[in-house]
């Protein structure tokens, strides 16, 4: 019989997710930015090519969206190596604590590039890490994520769970997103803007790993989760996790919000700067108070979904950030001042991020489990590397489409390619929420309660 987790062991499983969220907001926060700055950035030494490719790509963009292609096709493999392993301290837990290491030394190694000029050196070098960066990342969250499917015995255990790590994922990249005011310290002391930035994120990745370490020793797995591990293979468990009708309903339309939040993340340091003329130290406090605002959402977000239903809160979200989208295409052309227009889009930004936050990864558990009961199989890993493989083909094309359209225009007087990427990705909200419509809550649930 399995334990019921003690709120202690929650809080020390969410700080994992501090801890790989910290990681990659710093490179979905700064990799742009750092290696395709613009002329409000302060860095004067270009890495790479900085022109345009075939007419309508960049190198960065180029590099990324190899990155993460090859990151996701890796999503499945994890996923079925985790669920069919037999290691007896579980079969999610001991990845973890293999690949943290690696990627917190990863995330440094990405901003450490060889040669103190545009250089093909530099392209292979960014090629290389930031690959193996996302492999390390889909090795540690892949079977993280699982575990909260194992680690919640109910919906509603499955719920609090999902809000307690949405709780720290703000905090990871409110962090990295502090990375701003932190490297003017190493600047005052000599060190120069390039040098500045890669001591600050030598210290955020050194914390990044302690972080993701803290659940792989402070958990033991077998206590929490009685799973067994699956006989099925990859790309028979992956056929049949896609013929989950409720789950391809939700994957497509998580698929265009990933989209829509990655050129959101990567593009906020755009916004502040070129579209608000605003110093880049407002990332950290937009990220501050958009987190802060989240925060106080949550419990009410939390009772009202066990009330109303995950699925009309997430239709709600999408309706709210299409409006943020909408609104951030017009930042710095209107006719009040820009801390004003900063503060009115933390307020449009932070309900619908608390409501992703919290609800995804509730409604993937939730699938997992009714699936479960319907086959017979527990494939909860394949649910959510399905999940994460969709994620990150989301992020793919977003950073694609973002670097090209910053070839439109990513200066001051200049920066039609900004707005056009907040356009584009309030319209890819719209599809999404369509999308998302036919997602049936009532069956999925009905089925889970029932085998309760």
């Amino acid at each position: 019989m399995v334990k019921k987790m003690p709120v202690s062991k929650k809080i020390y499983y969410a700080l994992g997710q501090l801890g790989w969220s910290l990681a990659m907001g710093l490179i979905n926060v700064w990799l742009v930015w750092f290696y395709f700055p613009s002329n409000e950035s302060g860095i004067t030494t270009t890495f790479i090519p900085q022109g345009a490719v075939l007419g309508v790509l960049t190198i960065i963009g180029i590099i990324t969206m190899i990155g993460r292609f090859v990151d996701a096709i890796t999503d499945p493999l994890i996923a079925t190596i985790s669920d069919r392993s037999n290691n007896p301290k579980g079969r999610r837990i001991p990845f973890m604590a293999k690949a943290s290491l690696p990627l917190a030394a990863l995330t440094i190694l990405v901003f450490c590039p060889p040669v103190s000029k545009v250089s093909s050196i530099n392209v292979l070098w960014l090629f290389i890490t930031l690959i193996l960066f996302y492999v390390a990342f889909t090795f540690y969250v892949t079977p993280y994520t699982a575990l909260i499917s194992e680690f919640g015995h109910t919906p509603e255990e499955k719920l609090d769970l999902s809000t307690y790590i949405s709780a720290t994922w703000f905090i990871g990249f409110g962090i990295a997103s502090s990375a701003s005011s932190i490297w003017p310290i190493f600047i005052n002391m000599g060190f120069g803007m390039v040098a500045a930035m890669r001591i600050t994120f030598l210290i955020l990745g050194a914390v990044a790993f302690v972080l993701m370490m803290i659940p792989a020793l402070t958990i033991n797995e077998k206590d929490y989760s009685d799973s067994v591990p699956s006989n099925v293979p990859v790309l028979e468990s992956m056929k049949a996790t896609f013929k989950n009708k409720n789950f391809l309903y939700f994957t497509i339309s998580d698929l265009a919000y990933w989209i829509a939040i990655t050129v959101y993340q990567t593009g906020l340091v755009y916004y502040i700067t070129v579209l608000l003329k605003l110093s880049p130290s407002w990332t950290f406090q937009m990220t501050v108070l958009t987190g802060i605002i989240s925060f106080l959402c949550y419990p009410v977000i939390n009772i009202l979904a066990k009330k109303f239903g995950k699925k009309k809160m997430l239709i709600f979200a999408f309706v709210i950030f299409t409006a943020a989208y909408a609104f951030t295409s017009t930042l710095g052309r209107l006719s009040f001042n820009s801390n004003i227009q900063a503060y009115i889009l933390i307020i449009l930004a932070a309900i619908p991020m608390a409501i992703f936050g919290i609800l995804p990864n509730a409604v993937i558990a939730d699938i997992a489990d009714h699936d479960a009961k319907l086959t017979g199989v527990r494939r909860e890993a394949m649910f959510f590397g399905v999940r994460t493989f969709m994620s990150k083909i989301g992020q793919m094309l977003a950073m694609l489409v973002f670097t090209s359209v910053l070839l439109l225009g990513k200066e001051v007087g200049n920066d039609m390619g900004i707005r056009i990427s907040a356009i584009f990705s309030a319209g890819v909200c719209i599809i999404a929420m369509v999308i998302f419509l036919k997602y049936n809550e009532k069956e999925v649930l009905n089925t889970t309660k029932k085998e309760k």
